[in-house]
């Protein structure tokens, strides 16, 4: 995997990745779609899901002092960051689905095995129904602030109703920048630095608007309950003490669903805490990685 390796270096803007691409072949295509990045010299795999929006970027606080024990694997999905944006397909994103066979072929492409995914937000759900339709890639998921549903339906708290969620994305429509940066401030929570929203808010602005608008459709309005307890991994699930988009229900109803999951409440707060407490995030998931 020479030739799909990076160097991570804690800088403020994405523009740190950097990679020597070898000649175009159907390998190459796989991973030039997704920006697919490999560092670390490790034996077992770390694989980091995007949630909406966001750039692998985004993961450099947690994945940077990884590579020296394990090798890590990067990407973004097809409109975000440094993807192909010429290779969304509508047709094909017009589920979650879709992004969950880009995460197949990636693993598949790279022949990866035993994999640990740590993904975040709808992410999570990308990786679950990953890992549902191709079980022998995968050996642990570590789900930070997932959701199956953000709407509240008879007998499950969500934690918003359907008309809110459809003026939020009404909202996003009709201008998009202003919404990147309300749903950044959002995300991050109160009590935060500002540059933190600022460089959420960045992440959305980067990535293709006509895309995101669909994008979120779909991840927002998704409900992925039925496939909950198909997931047969053994997964650890890392919830903020206090997270506007995703509330605690959410967090006990995945527990008690899942068929192998733990959960572990974070004092952090907000949605992103891979960004705002990294250092909490890498103490609760070395048990689980040793495990």
């Amino acid at each position: 995997m020479q030739d799909y390796t990076i160097q991570l270096a804690m800088m403020p803007t994405p523009s740190c990745y950097s990679s020597t691409l070898a000649a175009r072949s159907p390998r190459a295509s796989v991973l030039d779609r997704n920006h697919v990045h490999v560092v670390g010299a490790g034996t077992q795999t770390i694989l980091f899901c995007n949630g909406f929006g966001c750039s692998q970027h985004i993961w450099r606080y947690v994945s940077a002092p990884l590579t020296s024990r394990y090798r890590v694997v990067l990407f973004d999905h097809v409109g975000s960051g440094d993807s192909d944006r010429s290779a969304y397909e509508p047709q094909k994103y017009s589920t979650l689905a879709g992004y969950a066979q880009d995460l197949i072929e990636i693993c598949q492409t790279l022949d990866l095995r035993d994999v640990v995914v740590v993904a975040h937000s709808v992410g999570a759900t990308i990786a679950m129904l990953a890992a549902i339709q191709a079980p022998e890639y995968f050996a642990k998921a570590i789900m930070i602030g997932p959701s199956p549903c953000y709407i509240n339906q008879p007998g499950y708290y969500g934690g918003t109703s359907r008309e809110d969620m459809t003026q939020l994305l009404d909202l996003m429509d009709l201008d998009y920048d202003s919404w990147a940066n309300m749903f950044a401030g959002l995300l991050i929570g109160s009590g935060r630095p500002a540059s933190l929203g600022e460089e959420l808010a960045g992440y959305f602005c980067n990535t293709d608007s006509t895309i995101a608008k669909r994008f979120a459709r779909i991840a927002f309005l998704a409900d992925n309950r039925a496939e909950v307890p198909q997931l047969q991994l053994p997964t650890l699930l890392l919830q903020c003490a206090d997270d506007a988009v995703v509330p605690t229900e959410v967090a006990e109803y995945m527990l008690a669903t899942l068929p192998h999951a733990t959960l572990v409440i974070l004092k952090a707060t907000g949605h992103c805490p891979h960004l705002s407490a990294p250092l909490e995030i890498l103490a609760a998931i070395a048990p689980f990685l040793a495990e």
